[in-house]
């Protein structure tokens, strides 16, 4: 059984595999399509339209199964890697060792906003951005210049209490737990850390840095956790709803999984820790 773990708990040869894996998959040309496939979803995701992967009850069930395919590809590369988490209520400054030269590299140099350290750096040869909103293709990032305070504890622990999954009008409007583990209502969790870490992970092209999904494995976590509070509660909606994911409809791009599928991870990995 696969156990994602804190990125704070992590050995050196834990860090240095999932990045050479990381590494790997762009080497292979592997890694944009994903990339690709989160921008396409951010703009085409609308309030008023058809929407899937964001402001939409199946933003977590989506991003289960976007974070799933991913490990599995690194495990193509090396079957001992899981995905590891960035608990961001604990490890909260610019100086965590989350953003250490043996993982995710640090801030963003004022000029530009390029990483230059770490193993994603700019100029390295090894992470140069080919999905991008300009010329620039390098890794940029602005820790805290968007936001100035990463979400706390307690913040979390109010949305966990939120007991119904969702609600209509099932978008960004919406109360509920999902949106705001999203992040468009309440104390705003999920994309107050994109701001906080800004550059990239402004953009539609957030995978582009490798902190996304540290990020969104915290964010599925909290889902996890979620789901074992409210055991009575599930996700909705259930059948019949316009322009939004129903419990046993498939989501793009794939198309063989439904949000139902995606329920119980227990078979597929764990994570190390509650919350």
């Amino acid at each position: 059984m696969a156990i994602r773990k804190n990125q704070a708990t992590l050995t050196a040869a834990e860090k240095r595999d999932f990045v050479d894996a990381v590494l790997e998959l762009k080497r292979l040309g592997r890694y944009d399509a994903y990339v690709s496939t989160h921008n396409q979803f951010i703009i085409s995701d609308t309030d008023r339209g058809e929407r899937t992967g964001h402001r939409s009850p199946s933003f977590l069930p989506w991003h289960r199964r976007y974070l799933l395919q991913f490990e599995r590809d690194l495990q193509s590369i090396n079957p001992a890697v899981n995905l590891p988490y960035w608990d961001w209520t604990a490890d909260r400054t610019t100086t965590a060792s989350l953003w250490g030269s043996d993982l995710m590299g640090g801030n963003g140099r004022s000029r530009d906003g390029q990483v230059t350290t770490g193993p994603f750096a700019g100029g390295t040869g090894r992470w140069t951005l080919s999905v991008r909103p300009d010329s620039r293709d390098f890794l940029r990032r602005a820790l805290g210049a968007g936001v100035a305070q990463l979400p706390t504890r307690s913040e979390v622990e109010s949305v966990l209490n939120v007991a119904v999954y969702d609600a209509a009008p099932w978008n960004s409007s919406s109360d509920g737990f999902r949106n705001q583990l999203e992040g468009w209502r309440g104390v705003n969790l999920h994309n107050r850390v994109h701001v906080w870490v800004g550059g990239m992970m402004s953009t539609g092209m957030s995978p582009n840095d490798p902190v996304f999904w540290l990020h969104h494995c915290f964010i599925d976590k909290l889902w996890s956790e979620w789901q074992r509070r409210h055991p009575t509660q599930s996700y909705l909606p259930t059948g019949g709803t316009p322009d939004v994911i129903d419990l046993n409809d498939s989501m793009k791009p794939w198309n063989d999984t439904t949000p139902a599928d995606m329920l119980d991870h227990s078979g597929l990995y764990t994570y190390d820790t509650g919350f």
